[in-house]
């Protein structure tokens, strides 16, 4: 499987990907503390694979709370620095290089790295183990749909274990770029640019960028480097033209993405290099509709879970990742919600590329806890910086259908996670709209998100329909017995949307090992299945209330057996049906399939 550079939005030369063949094993009775205790190795893994996973080579989906990873490398400690990257370890995890503790952490969505250059061996031969815990059964921890039961039920899904993205190797200079932030501004013609500086004489660098568009060049500046850190706003030559600008604007229609180039200079020597992107986007709420670029735009979603049969939460290759994003757009959706889960950041690439809008959302803990609470703070803030620049994602979503808040209808420390988590996010990105709590019980929240999955479109429209008032529906209790506001939290003219809905379950194509399949409601065939889900969509997208649905769900997920595709992303009924689907006037349904 192919697996390009794993941080598109700093792509460097020189790297080295460490995924292939690793040495494994379990360590049940944690026998072992350090890598010198493991005297022999029975398996091999190939890693960035789970070992839940057939693609790993082991496909074991038992009890596992401990597990050892172990491979060999070349690498000469030459000049500057070598750095290790782990884009995902799930859950927690030690890296040792020969011999030597380089790094720990915490949280199985978000990458770490270390600086090995002193703990390389002269004579170019190099061992790299990693000790990883992730105990099955703890529901205190963020961990999506991943299942604590032995065998997949309802909406829940294997577990996975370990590494589950690019393992790599950098060589950098010893003062580099480690990290940057863009951050358009449409308003002003001009992009934020932020870049933090590691090395020991990083004040006497500046540091050059320069951004294209196509051929032309649209602004090239210079900055002092002033306390490792430079925070400037680059404002782009204007031509003028409303035309050409609005050409520059990205949108799912148009993702026009500019093209940066990164220099970290020392007079006019180059001392670092990578190139980069950002783009002209803007989000944003007025009154109830959500805007795109300043203009109200209809948010038309999938949701979609980030599973593969044969590699569970890891993705196949880049091929895959770029491949399900082409599948969304063919079928008439202009975003995904990426649900409990936060995506390999080569999806997000192909997002920004080919132009789909992206809901962020953190993967659930089940359990209230301080040490749950403390343990989404951590790993959420490192997935929004992660993400912080990429132009498709437009929503962030810390908490979905109070899961891991049980009780936030009664107990008030529960309710206080929730909008602190909303204000968090605020904080850290005051560029895009927060849903607190998506699908019901909203509290702090920029966009009010209902799931609802009635199958009957007469109830859906009686429920929604023009003649029903904000007032009346927010008094009424929704799908779970569930108000869809707190008390002292009314509605406040906020965007509503019909974040969840849909779930017809047609079991096409059933995978291997799944006795028994699941959904909301049942299509017995072909037919029946696109009937109901062109009903369904013919009448959510004429309800004027909404600003936005998100159907579920893009493919099928293990024993969930409702998606528009098949697991190995078949589709149920002709990708062209559904795009007409989406694509329909308000007089017209499509014929059967």
């Amino acid at each position: 499987m192919e697996f390009a550079y794993p941080r598109p939005q700093m792509q460097r030369s020189n790297w080295t990907s460490l995924n292939g063949t690793w040495r494994f094993c379990y360590d049940d009775a944690r026998e072992f503390a350090q890598p010198a205790q493991i005297k022999s190795w029975p398996m091999e893994i190939r890693v960035p694979f789970p070992p839940e996973s057939k693609a790993s080579g082991i496909g074991n989906r038992g009890f596992h709370q401990w597990c050892w990873y172990q491979r060999d490398f070349d690498c000469m400690p030459i000049s500057g620095r070598v750095i290790l990257r782990f884009g995902a370890v799930d859950y927690s995890a030690r890296v040792w290089i020969n011999g030597c503790l380089a790094v720990t952490h915490e949280g199985g969505h978000t990458p770490f790295w270390a600086d090995i250059t002193h703990m390389l061996d002269p004579s170019g031969k190099q061992t790299v183990t990693v000790q990883v815990e992730d105990d099955p059964h703890e529901l205190a921890k963020p961990r999506g749909k991943q299942d604590w039961q032995l065998e997949p039920h309802a909406i829940w899904y294997p577990r996975t274990t370990g590494i589950w993205q690019t393992v790599w190797l950098e060589r950098v200079p010893d003062n580099y770029i480690e990290k940057i932030r863009w951050t358009p501004q449409v308003e002003t013609y001009a992009i934020g640019f932020e870049a933090r500086i590691i090395g020991d004489a990083a004040n006497e660098l500046t540091v050059d960028v320069a951004l294209r568009h196509g051929k032309r060049l649209l602004a090239r500046d210079r900055y002092q480097v002033v306390d490792r850190e430079v925070d400037r706003i680059i404002v782009l030559s204007d031509p003028g033209i409303d035309d050409y600008r609005n050409e520059l604007l990205w949108s799912p229609e148009r993702p026009t993405l500019i093209d940066a180039t990164v220099r970290l200079m020392r007079g006019e020597e180059v001392v670092d290099e990578f190139t980069s992107y950002t783009a002209m986007r803007s989000v944003h709420i007025l009154r109830d509709r959500f805007m795109l670029n300043g203009r109200p735009y209809m948010l038309k979603l999938v949701l979609d879970q980030g599973y593969w049969p044969e590699t569970l939460l890891a993705a196949p290759g880049d091929d895959a990742l770029k491949r399900d994003v082409e599948l969304v757009k063919a079928m008439g959706f202009n975003g995904v919600r990426k649900h409990q889960k936060i995506e390999d950041p080569r999806y997000l690439y192909w997002a920004d590329k080919l132009g789909l809008m992206v809901w962020e959302e953190m993967p659930s803990a089940y359990r209230f806890t301080r040490s749950a609470i403390k343990r989404m703070v951590r790993e959420w803030t490192e997935a929004i910086e992660r993400d912080y620049s990429h132009p498709c994602v437009i929503v962030w979503v810390p908490f979905n259908e109070s899961w891991g808040v049980p009780e936030l209808a009664a107990v008030g420390k529960q309710r206080h996670a929730v909008q602190a988590l909303y204000h968090l996010t605020k904080t850290l990105d005051a560029t895009r709209p927060v849903i607190g709590n998506d699908g019901w019980e909203s509290s702090a929240t920029d966009i009010i998100g209902i799931h609802d999955y009635e199958a009957n479109v007469e109830h859906l429209r009686q429920r929604y329909g023009a003649e029903i008032q904000p007032e009346q529906l927010f008094d009424r209790r929704r799908p779970g017995g569930r108000l869809l506001t707190l008390d002292g939290y009314p509605h406040r003219g906020q965007p509503i949307m019909l974040t969840e809905f849909g779930g017809i379950a047609f079991a096409k194509c059933p995978e291997e090992g799944v006795r028994q399949t699941w959904g909301y409601t049942v299509a017995k065939d072909n037919d029946e299945f696109a009937r109901m889900f062109a009903d369904l969509i013919h009448a959510v997208i004429h309800l004027p209330l909404f600003s936005g649905f998100c159907y579920t769900q893009f493919a099928d997920t293990f024993q969930e057996a409702n998606g528009l595709l098949c697991a190995d992303r078949t589709p149920k009924i002709p990708i062209e049906y559904i795009a007409k689907v989406m694509h329909m006037s308000r007089t017209h349904i499509p014929g059967g399939v």
